[in-house]
């Protein structure tokens, strides 16, 4: 039992007591009176939480596990109060088709840490595999209408047209425009060479590259009445093609990751190939237009685009250094500090990271702390302050842009399922994360 803990669920937050019993929320009030095997925590001046639902993670199994797998980053998620992932289907064979999706479940069962789900991706060949997945064994469609991964580049304009007219599950797409890009980057080329500073990456995956495809994307949406998923928004002038208000009442929604709300154009200089990641990091203006969406809610979800890579891989020149950035471990911390920094509130965090994933892919009794819910929990001291370091990651990477920096607000205890697996940095318990639900 959770006890005299800041409940914050439903755009409130309340102090009351929490009760688990066989992995679920059984009760919620305030004097809950503990049985006699109950184990209590004081949860005084701690605020609990609904567990992260991350609905954009890579965990790079199979076939890319020298970068991570799904036991050490659902390991790294839980540490960061990230109770269940979505994860991207660019690995090595990629998740496009069903045996390999069937392959990829198996691999998570009693190897993850957290809750999971697969999203399943197209190409330009598979759209009858597409169209008869299981919508009960998937989180959504995920189409890279830009450079990718392996064969996942959809560029055909009738297949996009046939899977946006066919599917009723949400779409997830990854926007930018693969012409436009080849162009700035052969005049990149042509000006500096073999050499091309990192800050050029937002010139070469520029502002329009982004423009273009959601424009394309929420064009073809709005043509067939689709589910449309607009991944990590960048750009001020995107933003605009979104709706305000409640996400409830949305076929056409947005995402922001954690990075483009931390870093700017200006942290190249610094950091390098470190904060390299597709779409680029962008101006301070633009992270600020993304921060006011946040609060007129015309972006929807608050999600990490965790994506891993070696160190090694991480100091090559500009055109071999690869793209992403391992955050799922600090998403949650990082939004913490922005609350401390009056830039978002508590309830607005756990609205974005939370709810609205549970909502937008109809998880089943997730994302909320509701009598009957699964009990993911992250109980977190949004006073404490920590200092990220090698030493208390989680990644198999070993690295984070973080490295260095002072986070106020820290996840003390995170339980998965009823079960407490991660207290005061040590990793408890085993992995009992299960396959998540949906309710289509």
């Amino acid at each position: 039992m959770l006890k005299n803990g800041t409940i914050v669920n439903d755009g409130n937050s309340v102090t009351s007591d929490l009760k688990i019993q066989n992995g679920r929320i059984s009760k919620i009030g305030f004097g809950l009176s503990a049985e006699e095997n109950d184990t209590v925590v004081d949860c005084g001046g701690l605020h609990i939480l609904p567990g992260v639902i991350d609905d954009q993670v890579h965990f790079r199994e199979p076939g890319l596990t020298h970068k991570g797998n799904i036991y050490s980053e659902s390991r790294a998620a839980i540490a960061g109060g990230v109770t269940s992932f979505m994860e991207m289907p660019n690995t090595k064979p990629t998740t496009t088709t069903k045996q390999n999706l069937t392959n990829k479940l198996a691999s998570a069962k009693g190897k993850s840490w957290a809750n999971y789900s697969f999203f399943f991706g197209a190409t330009n060949e598979n759209f009858e595999e597409v169209v008869s997945v299981d919508p009960l064994q998937v989180a959504g469609i995920k189409i890279f209408m830009g450079s990718s991964t392996g064969n996942m580049l959809v560029d055909d304009s009738s297949v996009l047209e046939k899977i946006f007219a066919s599917t009723p599950l949400v779409i997830a797409t990854h926007c930018e425009d693969e012409q436009t890009i080849k162009n700035n980057f052969e005049t990149a080329k042509q000006q500096f060479g073999d050499i091309i500073p990192f800050n050029q990456h937002p010139i070469i995956r520029s502002r329009e590259a982004c423009l273009i495809s959601s424009s394309l994307a929420i064009d073809l949406a709005k043509k067939y009445g689709s589910n449309l998923h607009v991944l990590h928004i960048t750009t001020a002038e995107e933003l605009a093609q979104f709706e305000a208000g409640s996400m409830l009442n949305k076929k056409i929604t947005a995402e922001v990751c954690v990075h483009h709300l931390w870093f700017d154009d200006a942290d190249y200089e610094q950091l390098g190939g470190l904060i390299k990641c597709n779409p680029a990091i962008k101006k301070a203006s633009d992270q600020e237009a993304l921060w006011k969406a946040l609060y007129e809610d015309r972006i929807d979800i608050i999600a990490t685009d965790h994506a891993p890579h070696t160190w090694e891989e991480k100091q090559n020149l500009y055109e071999k250094c690869p793209a992403g950035l391992p955050l799922v471990q600090h998403g949650l911390e990082m939004m913490l500090h922005k609350v401390n920094q009056n830039k978002i509130t508590i309830e607005k965090v756990v609205e974005k990271m939370c709810h609205r994933p549970a909502d937008r892919f109809q998880v089943f009794e997730r994302g909320y702390l509701r009598e009957g819910y699964m009990a993911d929990i992250a109980l977190v001291d949004i006073q404490k302050q920590n200092q990220i370091q090698k030493q208390n990651i989680f990644y198999l990477c070993g690295w984070t842009p973080l490295d260095g920096i002072f986070l106020k607000g820290k996840n003390i205890r995170t339980f998965v399922n009823g079960h407490l697996v991660f207290e005061n940095g040590i990793v408890l318990n085993q992995p009992l994360g299960m396959q998540l639900i949906f309710n289509r």
